[in-house]
């Protein structure tokens, strides 16, 4: 049974390209700012690029944070892409501004330290052998990054009523987080849209997930 799913329009992201890339990985797709059909979808896809401060400011005003709250309590599936990884965090710091998020996961996103910036090509990643987003998929998978910031530590606490998160690992000058797999929250700081075959089958896993 095709997925139905909504690409959330806030005002930032690769909407044409995401849209493309998740009708090829098999689902049927809405461009859409609509509480209710963002709500009711199997799966909603929360994209981003620019500035942290800019993407919070656009998915408030659609109360993006509370469609994603919404669907999160009722364990209903969410994948962010880029920034949109990037706004499930407590907070984005850019240019000494500390801009509050959408705060599903604790911690803040920060400038990479490294001798360029922006990341900006193909990396491989680390994944846990019980990904599902990454499963099928060889160690030296390389996806598409284009960012100068990102998470670079995880402080969720296991208390043993749910399964921890499984945490995907990449490096540019240090570790930061390429992805989570966290119950129905998923995100990549990579761009899958971008990536090629491997973006695609990383795009199927997850609509085949839902």
């Amino acid at each position: 049974m095709t997925k139905k799913l909504a690409l959330l329009d806030y005002g930032s992201g690769n909407l044409h390209s995401a849209e493309r890339a998740l009708v090829r990985a098999g689902a049927q797709v809405t461009v859409t700012a609509d509480p209710e059909i963002a709500l009711n979808a199997d799966g909603l896809v929360v994209p981003g690029v620019g500035a942290y401060a800019a993407c919070m400011s656009g998915l408030l005003e659609v109360r993006g944070d509370r469609i994603i709250g919404k669907r999160l309590a009722g364990g209903r599936p969410v994948l962010g892409i880029c920034v949109g990884m990037q706004i499930l965090f407590e907070r984005g710091v850019e240019f000494g501004v500390e801009t509050d998020g959408c705060g599903e996961w604790p911690g803040t996103v920060e400038r990479l330290d490294a001798p360029v910036l922006p990341h900006m090509g193909w990396n491989t990643v680390k994944a846990p052998e019980d990904s599902v987003l990454f499963a099928g998929m060889d160690e030296d998978t390389r996806f598409y990054f284009v960012h100068s910031y990102a998470a670079q530590s995880w402080s969720l606490e296991d208390h043993g009523t749910l399964a921890p998160a499984k945490l995907t690992w990449s490096e540019h000058g240090a570790p930061f987080l390429a992805a989570v797999e966290n119950g129905p929250l998923s995100a990549t700081q990579f761009h899958p849209e971008k990536s090629g075959d491997a973006g695609a089958h990383l795009l199927r896993n997850w609509v085949d997930s839902l």
